[in-house]
């Protein structure tokens, strides 16, 4: 077993000079965390002034950096300065989202002597860190300076006043030599009622801790002959998984129990308990949290201790954040989905964390089960960004779009054609009632008159313009305010003309065709209007009028979809639910017996195009991806204007627009996507009637990126056939993760790279097998993902295949940084403490405690090739010590101490007495607690009463100094106090109170209290409630009662006609606070009678009396015959 080193002496360089010369270890470097430049403005050293503030600034450049900067300030070495943040210590955290920098300040208020010396601050992040130091001096005021000139003749001591050189010397006094005491053997001799004697004596502070241990050491441990194989010192389980655990005993029919935490367990279907020759299997199901415990096995006397670790899983999200694109005012919910139910959840806007407290009313936090919830009331500008969720086994994001709310419009204006004296009425709806706007007719406002009017009611805006004259034909357009937005239609003025062409003495037919419009997709009526004019008609009789449809098909139906509708000099024809077949060329022939006329036209339909086809993603980026997609098969009619697109996660509903203005290519690059999430994607075409329906959704797709090069390629071992090589992930991985590494090499001077495994490792160590020896040979190591291979890592230099002897790496302790100062737990709290270390091969590890090797059964330790674990169950004061681990190879070794404290409340304080009382004041002292809970105590609590109401109230709090004083106490009152004792545990459990009281007394006034007279409560008998006559019927039980008072309690007499009924069977007596009741068992027709009940006491006798008769219920038959 390897001794413990023993520490260096002060001055000893030669022993402390080792400690500093480590071998690098491949691979690794001196910290795990890379030393950056992430400071952008480091505090500077400066000069304070006694009792006035002074600050220091810290700002770190976040661009660079996957999450939020931790920043820590130091004093010294390792003394956190965040733990004694308060009045005199202030800091203080912003951050410009711009320029994406945090700023630190910390602001020592009023400064004292103690704030001098150096100091640090430490920024880190995942792996990355920076540090910086600083030094703060304190220059005193005019006023102290005088203690400097004190010192001014000192002789070699002269210049600079060195404080602790003059303490040091101060401490160098001629002691004679003590004897060493060991106190344990004078504590084992005593007696119990000398404990306290001894500990004063001997300045022991934790008595209880060592009183416990003396407990322990005068019990001496037995060997065990039951068991043949004890449990382990500690197991660990997976939640939901099962464990077991097993003992072997040396009597097979030995009975044995199971303990867990002390409590028997009984066989369950969760606690199976099997029996296997020797072996005795304890096997426990389906592991949850409660089943973290010690557990143990008992022999009869004999008994083996163990722990059982159960490990809970990750909360994982099981359902993803959806993208959410909105308009200002709209309410937007994030929502996601995690594996259990109760887990909590973290929310984060842009790096900055979002919780009840500093979000206020603008967001808020909704639970439901599995579903976290967060709500945005009313979405601005500024809410757009990145929100995060966050658990312990996994995040997601998404991305907030927030666009200006756009006017739709509901109803557009169209173009109209009217004749003389009628009336024209535009008319538009649009999406927001409040919008108001303005018309304009060819450029110019138009403005109401009684010939125009302008009206607005609702979303409905109308332009009306009465007896319409050729001036008012032209160009109209309503243009919403605060919009740029326009609506424009045609008012075409229709004049009616007559041509008259004599011919041979007859009368002609004119003809005049207008309104040559349909819309396909709206199915709206076409009308063909024709007006004709004949001069024999007018004379001889109407005209004849026909239409060919295509293929020269003749329409004369006055019903059905196709009809012709006449009227006076008008004729119609309709097309109602107008289809893609009516288009074509048709021909309208008007005639009369003067001639005939003949018209030529063509109807178009139109429509909404198609549906665009062939959408597809042709490539993927980091947080992009190429679509591409085909024009639709039929345009509708009218040329394509653009095409909008729409994108949504795989299983989601919520699609979210990519654009809002046309886009002309069939080729879009959609962005802000998140890497790692399926999306689809569908195209909607648009033309001048309005939008297609959605495309056929794309196939899923992910945007995603290869990782980074691998890190930190270094040689671990060499043999003359292979070699061993070790390497650290890349520092960017993303959401596509790593599927494992290829290793590839080849000859210095060549490149052809050959590949060494065949199918990617999920190591990042590997052994490179069948080398050529004595070749310098060069390896790369590239990480595979779904995107492909990431860029190689090469080795620097390259390696000579050749067995190296008696290769040895020195032993080196990482100890973490929070256990290099003093660590801190309380009483009943558990201690885990998880400790690397290196070496090779692998080293021998050893605990000591306070130089003693750890053969504490309450203190457990677990050691693997690269780390060792100590962990104590349930802490207690006698665990508090400095632990020593030490790891050994060979004559090469390593040690870290570690200084463990368990602190406890403490006791109260001793004796609490009133010292002095005078006006309406009261003193107090008393002395500290016998036990001040192993730490400090920080101060006392104070708390008066006073004797009539009884009711404690706090005086003062946190008081330093065993003594104060109470004022503004109330004449005439008696009071009481009591003092709690505090540490940084809290306040002691149990107060100290006082001894005495304090009086206030009323001066020149005497209350006289009147002399206390006795009452008189003997009296004699008295019934309070009488004896009533009753009738019952035989058979039947039946009970009389009467109540009676009277002091000292009376003798109860219960007599039967003037008889003393005695102890009869067939009667009870019973006495109940004064209640006197005598049952009769089935009264009989010899039971009826007077009964009385006499009470007699020494002061009186009273009597009460009634009757009882006793009937006999007779048959119905009898009473008939009778």
């Amino acid at each position: 077993m390897p001794e413990p080193q023993k520490p260096a002496a002060k001055g000893d360089k030669t022993a402390a000079a080792p400690a500093d010369i480590t071998e690098h270890v491949p691979g690794e470097g001196p910290q795990q965390s890379e030393l950056t430049g992430l400071f952008v403005v480091k505090p500077e050293s400066a000069t304070a002034i006694k009792g006035k503030d002074i600050s220091f600034v810290a700002q770190v450049d976040s661009s660079k950096l996957t999450r939020k900067p931790n920043m820590k300030w130091l004093k010294g070495k390792w003394l956190d300065l965040g733990s004694k943040a308060g009045k005199h210590l202030q800091f203080k955290e912003s951050y410009d989202r711009n320029t994406k920098i945090y700023t630190y300040e910390m602001r020592i208020i009023k400064v004292v002597d103690g704030d001098a010396g150096g100091y640090r601050c430490e920024v880190t992040s995942k792996d990355k860190c920076d540090s910086c130091t600083f030094e703060v001096s304190v220059q005193g005021r005019s006023g102290e300076r005088h203690l400097i000139t004190l010192f001014g003749d000192a002789g070699e001591d002269a210049g600079d006043l060195d404080f602790s050189a003059l303490l040091k010397k101060r401490e160098k006094k001629q002691e004679e030599p003590k004897e060493e005491v060991d106190v344990w053997e004078i504590l084992k001799a005593a007696k119990p009622c000398d404990y306290e004697k001894i500990a004063f004596q001997y300045g022991i502070t934790d008595l209880r801790g060592m009183l416990k241990r003396l407990k322990k050491m005068k019990v001496e441990p037995k060997k065990s002959d039951a068991f043949l194989r004890k449990l382990d010192p500690a197991y660990s389980v997976d939640k939901g998984k099962k464990i077991q655990l097993t003992v072997e005993v040396a009597d097979p029919d030995a009975p044995i129990k199971w303990l867990k935490n002390g409590q028997e367990i009984k066989p369950s279907a969760k606690y199976v308990f099997e029996s296997v020759g020797n072996k005795r299997i304890l096997t426990i199901n389906k592991c949850n949290l409660s089943d973290d415990a010690a557990y143990e096995c008992v022999i009869g006397e004999e008994k083996c201790f163990t722990e059982v670790f159960v490990k809970e899983p990750p909360i994982t999200i099981t359902k993803l954040l959806d993208d959410v694109h909105t308009v200002v005012g709209e309410k937007v919910e994030f929502e996601v989905e995690v594996s259990e139910e109760g887990a909590s959840v973290k929310w984060m806007k842009d790096g900055v964390e979002l919780n009840r407290e500093t979000a206020g009313s603008k967001y808020r936090f909704k639970k439901d089960g599995k579903r976290h919830i967060l709500i945005i009331n009313e979405a601005t500008k500024e809410d757009i960004g990145m929100y995060h969720v966050f658990t312990n086994g996994g995040e997601s994001k998404a991305e907030l779009e927030v666009e200006d709310k756009e006017l739709e419009v509901l109803q557009s204006i169209a173009d109209l054609t009217v004749k003389a004296a009628e009336q024209a009425v535009f008319k538009c709806e649009v999406s927001d009632e409040k919008v108001t706007g303005k018309w304009f007719k060819d450029g110019v406002e138009v403005q109401p008159s009684d010939h125009i009017k302008i009206t607005h009611v609702g979303r409905t805006h109308k332009l009306t313009i009465d007896d319409v004259k050729p001036s008012d034909a032209g160009d109209y357009t309503f243009v919403p305010d605060g919009y740029a937005l326009s609506l424009s239609a045609k008012l075409n003025f229709l004049e009616i003309k007559i041509d008259y062409v004599p011919r041979q003495g007859k009368c002609c037919c004119s003809l005049i065709v207008f309104l040559l419009f349909i819309v396909y997709h709206h199915r709206k009526y076409c009308a063909v209007l024709v007006q004709y004019c004949s001069q024999s008609w007018l004379l001889s009789g109407p005209s004849l009028l026909t239409l060919s449809r295509p293929m020269w098909q003749v329409v004369a139906e006055a019903e059905g979809r196709v009809r012709v509708e006449s009227r006076k000099a008008l004729s119609s024809f309709v097309i109602e639910g107008a289809e893609k077949e009516d288009e074509g060329h048709y021909s309208i022939t008007v005639t009369n017996p003067a001639g005939e006329d003949k018209a030529e036209l063509f109807v178009k339909i139109v429509d909404v195009p198609n549906p665009p086809e062939n959408v597809k993603c042709t490539s993927v980026g980091e947080d992009s991806a190429m679509i591409t997609w085909d024009p639709p098969a039929f345009d509708g009619g009218v040329p394509i204007k653009g095409y909008l697109m729409e994108r949504k996660k795989v299983g989601s509903s919520r699609w979210t627009k990519l654009n809002f203005d046309v886009f002309e290519s069939t080729t879009y690059e959609a962005k802000k996507m998140i890497e790692g999430v399926l999306y689809e994607m569908r195209v909607f075409a648009v033309n001048g009637i309005g939008i297609s329906q959605p495309s056929a959704n794309s196939k899923p797709f992910m945007p995603i990126a290869p990782t980074s090069e691998p890190t930190r390629l270094t040689v671990d071992d060499v043999t003359d056939t292979t070699c061993a090589l070790k390497w650290r992930p890349p520092e960017k991985i993303g959401a596509g993760g790593i599927d494992g590494y290829i290793i590839e090499y080849c000859k210095e001077g060549s490149d052809q790279w050959v590949q060494a495994n065949e199918d990617p490792v999920s190591k990042t160590q590997y052994r490179v097998k069948g080398l050529p020896v004595g070749e310098k040979m060069l390896f790369r190591v590239v990480a595979v993902n779904i995107a492909g291979r990431s860029p190689p890592t090469i080795l620097s230099q390259a390696v000579t295949i050749r067995e190296i002897m008696g290769q040895r790496y020195h032993p080196k302790i990482r100890l973490p940084r929070h256990l290099r100062t003093k660590f801190i737990k309380v009483v009943g709290e558990k201690v885990n403490l998880f400790i690397p270390f290196q070496g090779k091969p692998r080293p021998i590890v050893t605990w000591f405690k306070d130089g003693i090797l750890l053969e504490d059964k309450t203190v457990g330790t677990r050691t693997s090739d690269v780390d060792t674990i100590l962990f104590i169950r349930s802490a207690e004061r006698i665990h508090s010590g400095k632990y020593t681990l030490s790891v050994q190879i060979e004559n090469m070794s390593d040690s870290a101490d570690i200084d463990i404290q368990i602190v406890e409340k403490p006791g109260p304080p001793i004796p609490v007495r009133v010292t002095d009382v005078w006006g309406f004041n009261a003193a107090l002292e008393w002395k500290p607690p016998k036990d001040n809970g192993n730490c400090e105590i920080i101060g006392y609590t104070i708390q008066k009463s006073d004797m009539k109401t009884k009711e404690w109230f706090t005086v003062y709090e946190h008081n330093r100094r065993p003594s104060c004083t109470v004022s503004d106490l109330v004449m005439g009152n008696e009071y009481s106090f009591r003092v709690f004792s505090e540490n940084i545990c809290g306040l002691s459990d149990e107060p100290g109170i006082s001894k005495n009281t304090a009086v206030i007394t009323k001066t020149g006034l005497v209350h006289k209290l009147p002399p206390f007279k006795e009452m008189d409560i003997n009296c004699s008998p008295k019934f309070t409630a009488p004896l009533v006559d009753r009738s019952v019927v035989a058979g039947y039980t039946t009970a009389i009662s009467c109540a009676v008072r009277g002091h000292p309690k009376p003798q109860i007499i219960w007599m039967k006609n003037n008889m003393i009924i005695g102890e009869d069977p067939k009667f009870r007596m019973q006495n109940n606070q004064g209640v006197l009741t005598l049952n009769i068992r089935k009264a009989s027709l010899f039971d009826g009678g007077r009964y009385s009940c006499r009470a007699v006491n020494a002061h009186g006798q009273a009597e009460v009396e009634c009757k009882l008769e006793v009937r006999v219920v007779q048959e119905k038959g009898e009473e008939a015959k009778k």
